[in-house]
């Protein structure tokens, strides 16, 4: 097998043989050779209906044409400049016009900076210095937000190299638990900004509960502290407008990226113009990148938002109610002790007897189960996140024929599990 063979001289150059390490698992990860839809076909020679998506950017599917079109136009005109262009202006008046706390935008090259750029931010704006997060919210992999659960009001690294005195700032609650938050913000001086997923999707998919997002809001204003969505997962896949637009919740800052490059790498900040000015050069907050607005990029996204429309989201969701309606099914009739959690285009099933709705909750579900649900899925040429931590994502190019065969397949998978 090529990609067997290809793991196997991987490992000799990179780290573990990939770069990035969810994209690592047993026996050997395949190869991809291309994408197009709803499909990824490998070097193998296998193609497979992909609910990865590149965990959630490419909303339209793999090689959309008109974005590669564009991209192909760009590519010639030249691929960095240094200097700004037309288009920073054009895909800044998109975002603003569909994400409802925008007022002005900062582009950057992925959701960690934008993350990491969004706490000093709210912490300038705000003269304090504590953040809150949740456990189990994956903020990107700067130090700050590199923080496991733990029993505590504040945990430790969740990896070496990251200083215990780094995370000091930071306080760490359980998602969906309004007492805690309460508790928190009660006890504790100094807290600058809460930065949130309003639907947490790097612990599988937790949505919040009934009213949640709009008590963050209600409890943050009343103690002047930034509230900071987190949309990199979230931004233009629930709604144009995102899960604020979704939730009828406005934050005073978000942070976006995935859809927003429309499959190549960038992130943005964006919020109320009071705070976003302070950023330089307009104020002293220090932010810069040589591909901050690289026109590749920027041209993907600009090309790729100007296509999603209330049609597009109609129809989108149509397919995610239609896939969960499917799996919920098969739990029901087959008397399964097993959690479906998502919302529109977003999905994860846990191997789980209870419902999900925080990070303690996840990490009972039973993973060696969930890994052998993942190969039997990849077997049949269904392809998933390798991980019961992962959220799994629809794109436009989902076909009905597509559902009905991965249904098919699920239903056989968890059978026998």
């Amino acid at each position: 097998m090529k990609s067997e063979d290809l793991f196997r001289e991987a490992q000799k150059f990179l780290p573990g043989g990939v770069n990035s390490p969810v994209r690592a698992y047993k026996p050997y990860p395949f190869f991809a050779k291309k994408g197009e839809g709803s499909k990824i076909f490998d070097v193998d020679g296998n193609s497979y209906i992909d609910y990865c998506l590149a965990y959630g950017p490419l909303v339209l599917g793999h090689a959309n044409q008109k974005v590669v079109n564009e991209v192909k136009e760009q590519l010639e005109k030249g691929s960095a400049y240094g200097v700004p262009t037309e288009n920073e202006i054009e895909l800044a008046k998109l975002v603003i016009d569909k994400v409802p706390c925008a007022e002005m935008v900062r582009f950057v090259n992925s959701g960690t900076e934008a993350t990491m750029s969004s706490i000093r931010l709210a912490r300038a704006f705000t003269g304090k210095n504590k953040i809150i997060k949740f456990e189990g919210a994956y903020h990107g992999a700067h130090d700050y937000v590199l923080v496991k659960s733990g029993s505590g009001a504040v945990g430790l690294p969740d990896s070496p190299g990251v200083p215990v005195d780094t995370i000091k700032n930071t306080i760490l609650i359980p998602f969906n638990n309004r007492e805690a938050l309460n508790q928190a913000i009660t006890s504790e001086e100094d807290i600058a900004a809460l930065i949130v997923e309003p639907v947490m999707g790097n612990i599988g998919c937790i949505p919040p509960k009934d009213g949640y997002l709009k008590f963050l809001r209600r409890i943050t204003q009343q103690n002047d502290i930034v509230l900071i969505f987190d949309e990199v997962i979230t931004g233009f896949r629930l709604s144009e407008g995102g899960a604020q637009e979704y939730f009828g919740v406005t934050p005073d800052l978000v942070t976006l990226g995935k859809i927003l490059g429309g499959g190549f790498p960038i992130g943005a900040l964006a919020g109320r113009k009071g705070i976003m000015e302070m950023i330089t050069p307009s104020g002293h907050v220090y932010q810069a990148g040589t591909f901050n607005g690289n026109p590749i990029s920027i041209t993907a996204g600009l090309y790729t938002l100007n296509q999603l429309d209330n049609n597009f989201y109609k129809e989108l969701n149509r397919k995610g109610i239609a896939i969960q309606d499917g799996i919920q099914d098969i739990i029901d009739d087959n008397r399964l002790n097993l959690k479906l959690a998502g919302l529109a285009s977003m999905f994860q099933i846990y191997f789980n007897e209870r419902d999900v709705w925080n990070y303690k909750d996840a990490k009972l579900s039973d993973t060696e189960k969930f890994n052998k649900y993942f190969h039997k899925l990849l077997d049949e040429k269904i392809f998933i996140p390798p991980s019961q931590f992962e959220c799994c994502f629809l794109s436009l190019m989902h076909d009905d024929e597509d559902i009905q065969k991965t249904l098919e397949v699920v239903e056989e998978a968890i059978r026998t599990i």
